[in-house]
Parts: structure tokens; sequence; C-alpha cells
């Protein structure tokens, strides 16, 4: 009998569901866009119902696909979900929500942080999770919607209140409210997790006044988590289940799905921005050089960590030059723009539109282009923005190296900057290695997949799946440019560094 995996990818844009076969190749496919409410002043919320039910949408499109193909639904051995990470909900113990679904992306909670850094929580949250105060993670932002609804806040100080990230929310609805649990990498985006402990952390929660809030059962990545009962779906009377046996962060899924199971390898994933994730073994290393320290994925026998380093502006640069600027009209232009000139001529677009992450951490920073003259050209504009790419992946792979105290083994890419060839090969020669690249885009939903099958028995070991990836693996090499023009990093380096 084949065997099959359902993958559910819950991102903030859509969610998608994928079926993978056991030599990780996808059979079936089903994606939903999902609303997310931006306002005027930084918030951001996406509605709890809404995004259990785009899960189940697209659930439901992928399954029918299978099932079209002529293919057996007890032919699905489990399910892994990978979702967009520090986003949370709060319910009661009727499984109803009792506020939004706050998105990573909201930034209500800067005075909070500014607050609690100015009360000297900085070192003593870093020590303990690995994380800085910032209003990227969960539990700055739960403080807030504690502050400023007193209702919410009486209800978390008399235990009436479950508290989860997304996967955990949809674990309990997809097993109608039977298991509250989440997995560690979840857990560690909170800002209320001790990755040393594995344990959700007392001293934090009992001095952010959270010691009476209920906190799901963490778990490794690969684990038992309950099963999905179909009949959800299939509007029938059906009794079949799938068991959920993982999961994961969509950063550590998509970081397991590139094989990166080895102390010093790294991926890239270059989207919208950029998260740049390296293993770097079974202990957690502290970052002196602007990283975060996370936990990368987990089976039942081993935890590995990760260094982490976070790129606010990546894609989103490139379409700020088509919308805003109209310098090309698609996107798919801009690499033959940009080896169009021999180099940048001085120009360098610096590009702090939301401030500057990892490992500047300039949050007030401004965007800007440098270095323009009559001679300028709109191929030099585009070429220095394509160029700041591969110069801040290159800032903080430095950084992970130096934390490290040893370089990187290997770097795979993701994403779908991975399609412009200047950017891909200008980042191959800026870093002096070869890059991999998965034949498979949806890297999030096959490192779920993969940690599914892992605890359900369809893959035997780490090893196994080390040999799918490489042959499932291409290498972009270097040398598209023969040798880097001389004006570049280090020009790059003198921008970025001027206050």
């Amino acid at each position: 009998m084949k065997k099959y995996i359902l993958a559910i990818d819950q991102g903030t844009s859509s969610t998608k569901t994928i079926l993978f076969d056991e030599l990780g190749q996808a059979v079936s496919k089903g994606s939903v866009d999902l609303k997310t409410n931006y306002f005027d002043n930084g918030f951001v919320e996406q509605n709890p119902e809404d995004i259990y039910q785009n899960v189940l949408d697209s659930v439901r499109i992928c399954l029918n696909n299978f099932s079209n193909q002529g293919l057996q639904f007890t032919n699905i051995v489990s399910c892994g979900i990978s979702n967009q990470r520090e986003t949370f909900v709060l319910w009661d113990k009727d499984g109803k929500a009792v506020a939004p679904a706050v998105v990573w992306a909201c930034k209500r909670s800067i005075n909070v942080c500014t607050d609690l850094i100015e009360k000297g929580q900085n070192d003593f949250i870093k020590q303990k999770t690995g994380l800085l105060l910032d209003p990227y993670f969960s539990g700055t932002k739960l403080l807030w919607l504690i502050q400023n609804d007193a209702e919410l806040k009486e209800k978390v100080e008399n235990g009436e209140v479950y508290f989860g990230t997304v996967d955990c929310w949809l674990l309990y609805k997809l097993t109608n409210g039977t298991h509250f649990k989440t997995d560690y990498t979840n857990a560690s985006r909170t800002l209320l997790f001790n990755i040393h402990t594995l344990k959700w952390d007392t001293e934090i929660l009992e001095k952010w006044g959270l010691s009476n809030l209920n906190l799901p059962h963490a778990c490794p990545s690969s684990h038992d988590f309950g099963a999905f009962d179909l009949s959800q779906i299939l509007n029938d009377n059906s009794t079949i289940s799938i068991p959920i046996t993982a999961l994961i962060g969509d950063s550590h899924a998509a970081t397991f799905g590139e094989g990166c199971f080895e102390k010093g390898t790294t991926k890239v994933t270059l989207g919208t921005g950029s998260s740049i994730m390296m293993n770097i073994g079974s202990e957690a290393v502290l970052s002196n050089s602007g990283m975060l320290t996370t936990i990368c994925w987990s089976t039942e026998n081993r935890v590995d960590y990760a260094l982490e380093g976070a790129i606010v502006s990546c894609g989103s640069t490139i379409e700020w030059l088509k919308n805003e600027l109209q310098l090309f009209s698609n996107v798919v232009e801009t690499a033959a723009m940009a080896t169009a000139i021999a180099d940048n001529a001085g120009v360098y677009l610096i590009p702090a539109f939301s401030g500057l992450g990892a490992p500047h951490w300039q949050m007030s920073r401004k965007a800007s282009i440098e270095g323009m003259t009559f001679g300028t050209t709109k191929n030099h504009i585009v070429r220095a923005a394509l160029e700041s790419i591969p110069y801040q992946i290159k800032d903080v792979v430095e950084a992970m190296a130096k934390d490290m105290q040893a370089p990187l083994k290997s770097i795979s890419v993701n994403g779908g900057m991975t399609q412009n060839k200047f950017v891909i090969h200008y980042l191959a020669d800026l870093l002096g290695i070869p890059l991999n690249r998965q034949q498979n885009p949806d890297v999030s939903a096959l490192g779920a997949a993969y940690l599914s099958g892992l605890k359900s028995g369809v893959y035997s070991s780490i090893e196994q799946l080390s040999n799918l990836v490489k042959n499932q693996t291409e290498q972009v090499l270097a040398n598209l440019l023969n040798e880097l023009p001389s004006n570049g990093y280090l020009g790059w380096k003198e921008k970025i560094t001027k206050e």
C-alpha cells in the first residue's frame, strides 16, 4: 500500500494543504487565501474562526483533488501542521475566542517593550528565551491586551483564558477540543518559554502577571498530538480520522524540509522579507552579534537549536520599485537590468522601509538611496536594490559564523526571490560557496510532512530523510559575474554602519 502524508501549511495570507507521497513528491494541493486586517496604527489582526475555516476549506480542496485521482483517504497515514509563527489566539473553556488573533506583524506593543527594557528585563528575557524584547513576539502583545481590557485581565487572573499559537488553536479545533498542545518551536517564539528547560518559565509568568494563564503542553515537533476527524471536512458520517504527528513553526519547518540536520547547515528564505536559520546543534548558544537563539526542530529523542536572523525587506523592496517608482512593469525584468551594467557605480539602496532587522536592529532607521549622480540610471537603482538582498544576508551569515566561531557548512535557499538569477548568483559569489535549492518550492509543508512521517513510521530515520533531500536538491554555483565588483560589499558596509 502506498502511503501519503497530509501537510497543512497555515500562513499569514493563505493556507496551503499538500498531500505528499513517501518520496516527498506532492500529489495533491489545495490553497485558500486568508484575510488579514491591517490598521493605520500598526495593529494587525485576524479572526480566529476565519483561520480555522480557512484550513478546513484548504484541506477540503486538497482531499477532493486527491479523491478525483482515484486515491483512497485510508492511505493517508498521518498529518503535519506548519504555521505562521508568533500569531496567537485566546479562548475560553468552551473553545470560543475571547479576542482577535494578534498577528506576528502587529506593532501594538512597542511601548510595552520599551517599558520592560527600561525596567532592565531585556537580558533576563534573552537568557531564558533566546529572544529580544520586541513586538514581533507574542508575549508583549498579550500584555498589551491585558493592560487595555479590564474584563480580559480579570478572566486571565481567574484562570479562565487559554493561550495558544496558531498550531495550538488548530489542534484544539481539529481534535474537537480534546488536545491542548503545542510544540517547542512555537512555544519558543512567545517570550514565555525557557529554551533550556523546555518548560514554560514560571519566573517570567509570575513577573508578568500570567501565572494563571492556561498554557498548552509543550511537546517535540514530531509527536502524537491527537487525531483529525475528517467528518469536519467530508460533511458525512465518515469515521475516518488522521493522526496528527507533527506541529512546527513555518520557518523551522522549512529548515527541516531543506535538510538542515547537522550543526552549521543553514536555510535562507527569500520572500517578502528573509528568514535565515542555522542549525547550531544540541546546545543553545546565545548570540553576541544580534542573532536570536531558538529551537530549530525536535523529535522525541533529539532537540536541535538554531541561530536566526530576520531581514525585514527583501522582495518587498523590489515590489516598491515596481509599484511606487515604476522602474519596470514586471519583476522578472530586474535580473536583465542589473546585468546590463558592469556594477552599481557607487549607488546603494538601504532598504530600511520598516527599519533594519538582524544583525543591526535599527528600528528607527529610514530607507535611503545613496551615491547617485547625473550618470545614475534606473538600472543602477534596480541593481542596488537587488544587491541589498545578498548584502543583508551576508551580514547575518557573518554574525552567525562569529557567534559559532566556525564557518557555515552549507546554505539552502527557498522563496520567490530565488527565481531571480542575479540575486541568487550574486549571493553565491558573495558567500563564496554553492547554494542548495530544492526542486519542491513548498518546503515548509514538506518539513511538516517529514516530521509527521518520522513519528508515523513512513520514515525510519533522519539519515533516510537526508538522502531524500539530496536527491531533490540542485546546486546554484557562483561565478555568474566572474569576479565581484570592487565597490560592492565593502561599500555597503560603509553605508550601513553610518549613523
